[in-house]
């Protein structure tokens, strides 16, 4: 399948694509005369790095992981980790702010009451 039909499949635009293949994420491309050829193995491929990214993972992260089909899986089920462990630091920091919000209005309710 040509670029366009790929865009089509993954909803990534033809740019993104294009810029995948130039940070080395979707290994080497082949080529049909000038036009690129992909197959199903890049649509997942290009599927695997939108979805990464909408999960909050920069491209310069992907990149020394996802390479074609050399990609070193069991760094990315590391990078996996280390960020689920970095949300729940982050979810832990924001319920204790709630909390100390939560005593800040009552306290400013105990104000107004008095």
């Amino acid at each position: 399948m040509y670029i366009g039909e790929l865009a089509r499949l993954t909803g990534a635009t033809p740019k993104a694509l294009r810029h995948y293949e130039a940070l080395g994420l979707l290994g080497e491309v082949r080529r049909a005369g000038v036009y690129r050829s992909y197959t199903e193995h890049d649509a997942s491929q290009v599927r695997l790095i939108r979805q990464a990214q909408a999960l909050g993972f920069r491209l310069a992260e992907l990149h020394s992981l996802l390479d074609g089909d050399k990609s070193d899986w069991a760094a990315l089920s590391r990078l996996v980790d280390t960020k689920r462990s970095q949300l729940q630091s982050e979810m832990a920091r924001l319920r204790q702010l709630d909390a100390d919000l939560a005593a800040i209005g009552l306290e400013i309710d105990a104000c107004l009451a008095a």
